[in-house]
Formats: C-alpha cells, sequence, structure tokens
C-alpha cells in the first residue's frame, strides 16, 4: 500500500494501517517530504510500531544497514540520501542524560532527526516538528493502527 502525505501537512492527517507491512509503507511514503533538519517525535504504546515506521522512513532514504531500535545506544545513525539520527529515549530517567549524547547539536544538524519516546524530552524538543500517534485501534482486529501525524510550528 503506498500513503500519500501531502509534503505540507498543514492540518492532522489520520491513517490507518492494517499490518506492519502498512506502517512500514506508511513511513517510507513519509520519508519522501522529509528534508534536513526535520524533527519527528514518534508516541506510541510498546509494540505499536514505531520502529517498523522508522525502517520505513530509513528505506525510503535509501539506508542499507540493519535498522533497530537504539533502545539501550539511545541512538543510532545512518546514512541514506540524507543522514538520520534514530533515538529511542525509552529508558532515560531524565531529559539531563540526553545532554551527553549531544542532542541540542544533533535536534539543529546536518540530518532528520526520528525520536522514539520524545515525551522523556519534552521541554528539548524544537517548536516546529512533525509528531506521529501509533495506537491499536480496537475497534478493529488486533493488528490494525490507528496513525496520527501533523506538524507543529
Amino acid at each position: 500500500m503506498n500513503f500519500l502525505i501531502p509534503e505540507s501537512i498543514a492540518n492532522q492527517l489520520e491513517i490507518t494501517s492494517s499490518s506492519a507491512e502498512e506502517t512500514f509503507a506508511f513511513g517510507k511514503s513519509l520519508s519522501q517530504t522529509l528534508s534536513l533538519g526535520d524533527v519527528v517525535c514518534l508516541h506510541g504504546d510498546l509494540g505499536a510500531g514505531k520502529t517498523v515506521c522508522i525502517k520505513g522512513v530509513c528505506a525510503g532514504l535509501g539506508v542499507s544497514e540493519h535498522v533497530t531500535s537504539p533502545t539501550f545506544t539511545l541512538i543510532n545513525e545512518y546514512r541514506g540520501a540524507l543522514p538520520v539520527y534514530h533515538f529511542d529515549f525509552y529508558r532515560i530517567a531524565d531529559e539531563h542524560e540526553v545532554f551527553e549524547l549531544g542532542l541540542p547539536e544533533y535536534l539543529n544538524g546536518d540530518g532528520i532527526c526520528l525520536i522514539e519516546w520524545p515525551d522523556r524530552i519534552s521541554p528539548l524538543l524544537p517548536g516546529k516538528r512533525i509528531e506521529i500517534r501509533i495506537a491499536w485501534d480496537d475497534s478493529f482486529d488486533p493488528s490494525t493502527r490507528l496513525i496520527t501525524i501533523y506538524r507543529t510550528q
């Protein structure tokens, strides 16, 4: 399935994904709307599909490496058409831990930042970013997800 995502997301957009493959395809479509300096925050429960979506973004940007969630390393860096910085802040105790990683430099740097569990560092996030929420849609089967995407200004 190919999702059509407008390059300029002015309003909230909701998409239903029926499988991990469709969530991957959504990420791949999203990649075509991203540019240097974009910060993408992915929200969702454990197992909701945040990393699957990020794998799609990376595939769409031509990353050939195996993409995994940096749960213990906190950041994975990938090279594709654009540099990709994949953060997972699930295990951090507080936002001060991310300064050791150089988070401000990444957020203002030369690539695309994809952030899982951004609520853990919300005071540090830029005002302009893309927010994605992935949630189970209980009105369908257990593999169905509701993906909500919008830009902040």
